[in-house]
């Protein structure tokens, strides 16, 4: 199916408003993070999307409700017989030195006072897809403090690649077994973190990207393994 041209033309000619050359095209189901259902990785998103391939990407990530997984997902999620369509946002493109995701409740031990930070080098995508095992700090939300920190080796990481998309390589021997975040980073993004859950009142499952030492929120869900 043909993009509308009248859809295309508003989305082009709002590109150069975000001042970026490349893009991150995200979807977000209108059912999506419900109580329920996450829709974690259910639904297409895409890193490093030039004007050039924007609008072909827009148009998968619409179509990604209709694959076999998603349809699969929503039947098992019994929203099957509710309305769901597929919001796509078009946000500017942080190039990630070091991203992750944080549980603002634990999503091992389910406890609500304490934050699990993970965190690696390059975009986060290696660690939402498991490629590589992140660094985990986990902080006490009632005392406001660090209260263990366990440092991992990586050995790849994703970045972008000439011309549009992502590439895996090599993390530098000097960075391959640092520990990822400050502590005063961890604190800084704890603080914003707990504002996010507090703002929407449930655990929150936050993805963030850190560049040039500016923390970026990129997507927040509720924790629905609760």
């Amino acid at each position: 199916t043909d993009f509308p041209a009248d859809i295309g033309q508003l989305i082009l000619k709002s590109f150069p408003k975000l001042g970026e050359k490349y893009v991150a095209v995200r979807s977000s189901a209108t059912a999506e993070d419900s109580s329920i259902a996450s829709w974690a990785g259910e639904l297409e998103s895409y890193l490093y999307v030039d004007k050039g391939n924007l609008l072909d990407m827009i148009k998968t990530c619409w179509s990604s409700l209709f694959t076999p997984r998603a349809i699969f997902y929503r039947f098992e999620k019994k929203l099957h017989r509710m309305k769901v369509s597929v919001a796509v946002v078009v946000q500017k493109m942080v190039n990630s030195e070091i991203s992750g995701i944080t549980f603002t409740a634990h999503p091992v031990t389910k406890d609500r006072n304490q934050m699990v930070i993970e965190a690696g080098w390059g975009q986060g995508e290696s660690i939402v897809a498991g490629k590589i095992t992140p660094d985990t700090y986990i902080y006490d939300k009632v005392i406001g403090s660090l209260i263990d920190i366990n440092i991992s080796s990586q050995k790849e990481m994703i970045v972008s690649k000439s011309g549009s998309g992502t590439k895996t390589v090599k993390v530098p021997k000097i960075k391959a077994s640092q520990q990822k975040l400050s502590g005063e980073q961890i604190m800084k993004l704890a603080v914003i973190c707990e504002k996010i859950e507090k703002h929407y009142r449930v655990p929150q499952d936050i993805e963030w990207a850190l560049e040039k030492n500016k923390l970026y929120i990129t997507q927040t869900r509720p924790i629905t393994t609760l």
